[in-house]
């Protein structure tokens, strides 16, 4: 029996805790920060986890790509027995060899001998864990994760999770509006990430995935770098805020010249995306900005229609959209506000979360609590 059996009691597993969520493009953690860990372990063990915590903590940015979202985190929890706060941490993918160097560096591996991860990288990063810091992940099902984090920060944010935005079209008018999603069953879950998976929720235990796309954030960023010549996403939905569409697609008062009255479509509705750019002169005029923007209103409008054809097949009138292609978005969250109320005819309501991409990871932390010390 190693010295990591010492690191906990009553059941927990050892510290720290953590889910992880390894998406295709950005890898989420949630870390719980525990206000005391003076029973955590000898003086070694102590000493390594009270560094992690200090660098977790004591850090907004890890390196050039790590980033704490400081706006979101949640104090004063109950997670296993203990009172803490719950810090949520992002990076790119791409960087995980970084993050398996720091866990290497920081002795991770005296704490704990396995983690627990979601998503598609859980299974590719497994042998990297496995051989540079000796440490097995634990892989759970990414949709039962998100779920699991939706209900937990719904039910322990003090500050309101849920919004939707009133008068999306109206610049002048439009302002987010809390929503009491309290009682939130049944409802269909957007999750935009690199792909989209949209779910049919009916209580905690009982959702399916009904419907999905490839087509989400990362075809909108993978297109933006092509298209424009961006790095990142950041710079990708800055380009696009400044963009007009209108430039690159065409609409139906292109078509009919003004709204096409027998199936009530506004002549300002898009009729074909891109539509514009097989003729030269259109593309000589057409900016990196507008490009951009008719690549995000693209992407938004296809996710749109299909989140709204499966809220109608399903018999549900909550749509709630989540994942990081919603962060720093707020383009892409007022086109689906005003999709879903337009074309529903007000039988549909977009709503959104405020920690968005964090779910899965969430959940994870969860399933990590739920194995308690079997992890070890």
């Amino acid at each position: 029996m190693n010295q990591e059996l010492n690191c906990c009691h009553n059941g927990t597993p050892p510290m720290p805790w953590f889910g992880m969520d390894i998406g295709g493009t950005l890898t989420k953690l949630v870390y719980f920060e525990p206000k005391d860990v003076s029973d955590q372990g000898d003086t070694e063990q102590l000493e390594t986890l009270r560094t992690i915590r200090k660098y977790l903590t004591g850090n907004v940015a890890y390196g050039q790509t790590g980033i704490r979202d400081v706006h979101l985190e949640m104090p004063d929890q109950h997670i296993g027995g203990k009172r803490g706060s719950l810090h949520f941490i992002r990076f790119p993918t791409n960087d995980m060899m970084r993050f398996i160097e720091l866990a290497r560096s920081k002795n991770f591996s005296k704490l704990a001998k396995a983690i627990c991860a979601t998503g598609g990288g859980a299974f590719k990063f497994e042998s990297d864990f496995k051989e540079h810091v000796q440490l097995k992940l634990h892989k759970f099902d990414e949709l039962d994760c998100l779920i699991k984090g939706i209900n937990y920060i719904d039910r322990n944010n003090d500050k309101s999770e849920c919004y939707y935005w009133k008068n999306p079209d109206n610049c002048e008018k439009c302002e987010k509006v809390t929503f009491d999603f309290r009682d939130p069953y049944p409802y269909l879950v957007v999750n935009i990430g690199s792909g989209v998976s949209i779910l049919a929720v009916r209580s905690p235990d009982d959702y399916k995935r009904v419907s999905g796309t490839s087509l989400g954030g990362g075809t909108f960023l993978g297109l933006c770098c092509l298209l424009t010549g961006c790095e990142t996403f950041e710079e990708a939905i800055q380009m696009a805020s400044q963009g007009d569409s209108t430039k690159v697609d065409r609409l139906v008062k292109d078509i009919y010249g003004g709204d096409y009255t027998k199936f009530c479509l506004s002549g300002d509705a898009v009729a074909s995306s891109f539509g514009h750019m097989n003729l030269k002169e259109r593309r000589d005029i057409a900016s990196r900005h507008d490009l951009a923007k008719a690549t995000l209103v693209t992407i938004t409008n296809n996710i749109g229609s299909i989140a709204r054809m499966c809220a109608v097949t399903e018999k549900m009138e909550r749509v709630v959209f989540v994942g990081n292609f919603l962060r720093v978005n707020t383009i892409s969250m007022k086109l689906l506000a005003y999709a879903m109320e337009y074309w529903s005819g007000g039988s549909l309501k977009a709503l959104f979360l405020e920690h968005e991409g964090y779910f899965g990871a969430m959940g994870c932390l969860l399933e990590l609590m739920n194995m308690g010390d079997s992890i070890r």
